[in-house]
């Protein structure tokens, strides 16, 4: 049975992927080695699940339409940066979520559902809006700068409307995500 790699997301507005574009220009003025997120991927991502085939699938979407529910659409700001894991080893550059309370709430209640079909718990769980990627040391200095000056940035706010289950296929030139099914709050 073939499995595919999936997760579930919210994916960004349109009218904040231009100010996101603009953060990305930014940073690469440090002329380090970063590799953006594509403005068609930028999402947050609510639970990574893996490796997955077609029964699981149909599982994960039974869950998600019987708890989706008790939600209704809610209002998310952007705002504020920071790195994963820290400052001095930076892997991962995100943009942050203010007020997360519902985001973090829908986040559990979902994570909580999905233990019960085998999928590890989260330890902690941040939402954060991953924006690039750091691929190397180069102008680590001039970069951690950049992100110092941005700390406060406001992206703005979007309305929460829906949840998507997607498909990452890994490709040489950057990954391909593909929205299997929509859940609407």
């Amino acid at each position: 049975m073939e499995k595919i790699r999936s997760f579930l997301a919210i994916d960004v507005d349109n009218p904040l992927k231009d100010k996101i574009i603009e953060v990305q220009k930014i940073l690469d003025e440090a002329n380090a080695q970063l590799k953006f997120v594509e403005p068609e991927n930028l999402h947050f991502t609510l639970k990574f699940f893996g490796q997955i085939n077609n029964n699981m699938i149909k599982e994960l979407s039974r869950i998600i339409k019987e708890k989706i529910g008790s939600y209704k659409p809610f209002k998310l700001k952007i705002e504020g940066i920071g790195v994963f894991p820290n400052k001095n080893y930076m892997r991962v550059i995100w943009l942050g979520a203010k007020n997360p309370k519902k985001f973090s709430e829908i986040q559990k209640a979902f994570d909580e559902q999905f233990s019960k079909l085998g999928f590890k718990k989260e330890k902690s769980y941040i939402p954060h809006l991953t924006i690039a990627r750091v691929k190397g040391g180069k102008n680590k200095d001039k970069l951690l700068k950049k992100i110092e000056e941005l700390e406060n940035i406001q992206i703005g706010e979007m309305q929460i409307k829906e949840l998507k289950l997607k498909k990452s296929e890994l490709r040489p030139e950057g990954p391909v995500y593909t929205t299997i099914k929509t859940f609407k709050l």
